[in-house]
């Protein structure tokens, strides 16, 4: 599967974790809280806060509001004091939460950390800011590559907690699936699905169509990918993992048919689509099932013209080799060759030109052709056998049998081509 989604992922995963962290402690010593505990049943013990200095506190609010403002600047400006200076544990430990966050937006999740690691080893908060910050600590490690640290604190705060959420079981779902641990992966992802049931992220099913994908199955992948995009049509997510699901089970009548329904929705937009779309149609027109090439081998020409017209697929050599590859599939080599010759002049190498040489001496023009053929051998091509016994035809066609005998003694050079060149000499009665 294409891992351009796994990747997508994995960047969500963190803008994720900023997002939906729950909101940074509350700087409120008094202890007055009306809302019931999210930690009722905890083992830890609440310690006694030790905020009486108002300024502090007031610093302390303006720092963590500046960090869920994005401020990063004016948030070190406030925390960094409260943590070198202060003489409370508790103004400490939220200004190292704070400082936490603005290390994970600065890209600097190993420095975050080490702030949440000083915050939980200081103690002095009450159960809900403890374990709030013992699971971002998980979060952290998992951006940070340490998911075995990941899974242990995931257990740690639920076992010490006593407390679970769905969002701990993706967590830890993640973490296995990043150790190639699949079979746990699956069970973490799918516990918090249940969890959750209607809330439940849909990025955890993005996951779990991964892991069913990269543990072998497939099958079951391709399953979650279609409900996918059943259920939003028009996500394109939805649609290039269903996509790419079906192309990686060779699944091509099907890719074929979701490109063409996706189109008809506005979701074959880039560059990679239309390729991919018209390569579809080319391998459709070669399937030996098909009786005429020609139809799909022109809807792959006009695929790719499609997407020319509207700036999004480049003229590129490779684009109009690609275009006259599927003229040539349909029979037209001289709209192939038309197409080759685009590609010569944008190419690193000969190819183009030997692929247009080759489509004109089908046509009986070897004069252009001979001319191509020299260029593409001058220029490199990768097969130098073939594009010598190209040129000896074209030379043939032109009744130049001196000029082909010496392309066909070049193509024997070449192991690839060195029996064929041999009979060829063999049977114009030339050489030994």
């Amino acid at each position: 599967m294409n891992h351009a989604s796994l990747k997508m992922l994995a960047g969500a995963a963190f803008a994720l974790m900023l997002a939906s962290t729950p909101a940074l402690a509350s700087d409120n010593s008094s202890g007055d809280q009306k809302a019931a505990p999210q930690y009722p049943n905890a083992t830890r013990k609440e310690p006694k806060l030790d905020l009486t200095d108002k300024k502090e506190q007031e610093a302390l609010s303006k720092g963590l509001d500046a960090v869920q403002a994005n401020n990063k600047d004016q948030a070190t400006q406030l925390l960094q004091p409260l943590i070198d200076s202060s003489k409370s544990k508790y103004v400490q430990a939220l200004a190292l939460q704070g400082l936490a966050r603005v290390h994970a937006l600065n890209n600097d999740v190993p420095g975050g950390i080490d702030m949440l690691k000083r915050a939980l080893d200081n103690g002095v908060m009450p159960n809900d800011t403890y374990f709030t910050l013992e699971l971002e600590l998980a979060q952290f490690y998992l951006i940070n590559q340490q998911y075995q640290q990941a899974i242990d604190t995931v257990e740690k705060w639920r076992n010490e907690g006593k407390n679970d959420k769905p969002e701990s079981h993706a967590l830890e779902g993640e973490a296995y699936y990043r150790m190639q641990k699949y079979p746990e992966a699956i069970a973490a992802i799918k516990q918090a699905q249940s969890m959750a049931g209607a809330k439940a992220d849909p990025r955890w099913n993005q996951l779990l169509m991964l892991a069913y994908n990269d543990s072998g199955q497939k099958d079951k992948a391709a399953e979650i990918a279609k409900q996918q995009a059943a259920s939003a049509p028009t996500d394109p997510t939805s649609f290039h993992n269903a996509l790419s699901l079906d192309i990686q089970m060779n699944k091509y009548d099907d890719a074929l048919k979701l490109m063409e329904d996706g189109k008809s929705k506005g979701l074959v937009s880039s560059e990679n689509d239309y390729v991919t779309m018209a390569k579809l149609y080319m391998n459709k027109a070669q399937d030996q099932a098909t009786q005429d090439p020609g139809p799909d081998s022109e809807k792959a020409v006009q695929t790719l013209q499609d997407g020319m017209a509207k700036g999004v697929v480049k003229a590129s050599a490779e684009n109009y080799v690609l275009m006259g590859d599927a003229h040539m599939i349909g029979g037209d080599a001289g709209a192939a060759a038309e197409a080759y010759e685009k590609a010569v002049p944008l190419a690193s190498d000969g190819e183009p030109a030997y692929k247009a040489g080759v489509a004109l001496v089908t046509q009986n023009e070897n004069s252009k052709a001979k001319q191509l053929l020299q260029q593409a051998i001058s220029k490199g091509v990768k097969h130098k056998g073939k594009a010598y016994m190209a040129l000896a035809q074209a030379n043939i066609g032109l009744k130049d049998k001196a000029a082909a005998a010496t392309a066909v003694m070049e193509a024997e050079k070449d192991p690839e081509t060195a029996a064929q060149a041999k009979k060829w000499l063999k049977d114009a009665n030339i050489g030994g």
